[in-house]
């Protein structure tokens, strides 16, 4: 599987594309309206009812883990979880936290 992992998001097709539309999301910053908008009252109180787990990667340097810790904050029913992981979400770690909270809340 990791094979074919790496196959499909090394190729250069795909990498072009992504880039495309990474950059169109950060230009427009993330389509929020301003910076910490997410983490305002009005916003927290739309979401704060939805059982939330906050997986986070240590040494993500796209999304810090400050970010993640103010989000818990806000949310302090969220279960957080720190991984000694980077950004992606193919890594095994993240995954496998990923697929116990998808599980955990299965029948919810």
């Amino acid at each position: 599987p990791w094979e074919s992992i790496k196959n499909k998001f090394g190729s250069d097709k795909f990498s072009l594309a992504f880039a495309r539309i990474e950059n169109h999301y950060f230009t427009n910053k993330g389509f929020f309206e301003s910076d910490g908008w997410l983490l305002e009252k009005e916003q927290i109180d739309k979401i704060k009812h939805i059982p939330t787990v906050i997986v986070q990667g240590r040494y993500d340097m796209v999304c810090p883990a400050i970010t993640a810790y103010e989000l818990s904050q806000a949310l302090p029913h969220a279960e957080t979880i720190f991984t000694t992981t980077g950004h992606s979400g193919f890594e095994k770690e993240i995954i496998s936290h990923l697929v116990a909270a998808t599980e955990k809340f299965k029948d919810v």
